[in-house]
This record gives structure tokens, sequence and C-alpha cells, in this order.
């Protein structure tokens, strides 16, 4: 079966249940989770093809400055300790490849920042587990979170869902992350969407920045 029956199907399998828009609030922020060079750099090992979505977040981004938005990257890292204690290692050893001042957990050289950016580092999936996003948050008075990076299917997903548990609005932006799998993309895309948050174009998303 091809992907565009396989989406086809998955898609007519929420047709009964449609989930209504969550909506954006009136004070976001911009989340961009992992577009690090370990992950965007074709020389890291751990490298995605992920181009195209790395400059519509660099546009993304521009547009949040202009607006005086809070911006927050998340990157991974780790200790030589954490890799001994850590399980996902065992299922992800290339994760080796991110050592704690290593240029591969750099935010990727194309994506524009700056020095009141907020800079999380995590050692999971979600950008909230074991970490001070939350509270950070809460103090900035943000409601809601566009979100990029990589990848839909696993830390995308997590801190979508986590977003919406604690209390922030999650809105993907489709043109903004990428998968290694196209179908595990769509698939998850469409179980967000029908679950815990929203799913919106590039142009939604600069229109919703550039409104009052």
């Amino acid at each position: 079966m091809d992907l565009e029956k396989l989406v086809t199907e998955l898609k007519q399998n929420y047709a009964s249940i449609k989930a209504p828009r969550m909506g954006a609030g009136k004070s976001p922020a911009l989340l961009v989770v992992d577009f690090v060079e370990g992950f965007t750099n074709s020389s890291s090992p751990l490298a995605g093809s992920w181009d195209d979505e790395v400059n519509n977040t660099a546009n993304l981004l521009e547009a949040a400055r202009y607006k005086n938005l809070p911006v927050i990257f998340t990157t991974v890292e780790f200790s030589s300790s954490d890799l001994k204690s850590n399980l996902l290692y065992l299922k992800t050893p290339r994760i080796e490849t991110l050592l704690q001042g290593s240029s591969w957990t750099e935010a990727d050289h194309r994506l524009p920042r700056l020095e009141r950016n907020i800079i999380i580092s995590k050692k999971y999936g979600s950008a909230f587990f074991g970490t001070s996003l939350a509270a950070q948050l809460q103090v900035l008075k943000i409601d809601t979170l566009l979100i990029s990076g990589c990848v839909t299917s696993a830390c995308v997903r997590a801190s979508a869902v986590d977003a919406v548990q604690n209390g922030f609005r999650p809105i993907i932006v489709r043109e903004t992350v990428g998968d290694r799998s196209v179908l595990a993309h769509e698939a998850n895309l469409i179980d967000i969407e029908q679950r815990y948050g929203d799913v919106i174009s590039m142009q939604e998303a600069l229109q919703y920045l550039e409104s009052d």
C-alpha cells in the first residue's frame, strides 16, 4: 500500500470524530525543538534531511523577532555519566555524538539567534521533561507555543503532548517540522491535531504573528 493510501486511510479513521481547533492564545512563544547541528548538518551521523524545514524556521524566527516574542531553542547534550544511566542510550547509542561541549549540540548556524533567547538543555524527548521550561514560560505568562523542529514522531510530539498537559496551547507549524519517515511524520501530525493541539500552515503562523 502506498503512502497516499495509508494517509487517506488514517484520515478516514478519524473522520467521524474530527476535533475542533484549540486555537491560539494571546501570548505566544516560539519553541524550536532540536534543530541543532548534530541533527541538521549532513556530516553528522545523526543528520536528517530537513533543509526546507530549517529555512522555514529561520523565517518564523525573523517574524518572532520583529514582534519581540520569546524564543526557546532546545538542545540535546549528554555527559559521559549520562550515557551510563540514560536508558535511551540502549536504543540509540549514536546519541553519544551529542556530548556536552561538542559543536553538534549548537543550534543550526542558519537559525538567527539573539542573546535574550532561552536555551533549554535536555536529555530526553520532551522539551519539558527534566527541564525548567514550564516554569520559565509561566514567568513570561506564555499561553501558546508555536513549535518547529525534529523529529515529528519523537521530540516534537513529546513536547506538544507535555505542552498541553502543562497548560500551554501547542501549535505545530507544518512546514517547520520534519521526520526521517514520511509516514511517521504524517501519522503523528494527524494524531496530534486530533488529540493534543493544532497543526497549521506556515502562512497561518505568519498571519498569527503579524496580528495585534
